[in-house]
């Protein structure tokens, strides 16, 4: 079974029948929405889906930037050029054909 990352859960059944209720008992805590006991979807608010967004994208841009200060960069040809080297599939070996007597 998988975890569900939510102190609050609702059935799909539930959310159809009744979304405002739901979303009201839910305030700013996350829902995770259940189907046959599996988490299917999770509502966030507003805001924690927002502070979400920003903090992935904090993060991504301070990963670039730690790309961009780790050194030179190299050619993508050059690094294409060892990656298929290093994992290259090696060429089935040819027979040399001799010539055929009748």
């Amino acid at each position: 079974m998988e975890q569900v990352l939510a102190s609050r859960s609702v059935s799909i059944t539930e959310l159809k029948r009744s979304p405002s209720a739901v979303l009201a008992q839910a305030g700013s805590e996350a829902v995770a929405v259940l189907n046959h006991n599996r988490p299917a979807a999770y509502l966030l608010p507003p805001h924690v889906y927002e502070a979400m967004l920003e903090r992935l994208s904090a993060d991504l841009r301070r990963t670039i930037q730690d790309g961009i200060d780790s050194g030179p960069a190299i050619p993508a040809d050059q690094v294409f050029a060892e990656l298929n080297a290093r994992y290259a599939e090696p060429k089935p070996a040819i027979k040399p054909r001799g010539k055929r007597t009748a």
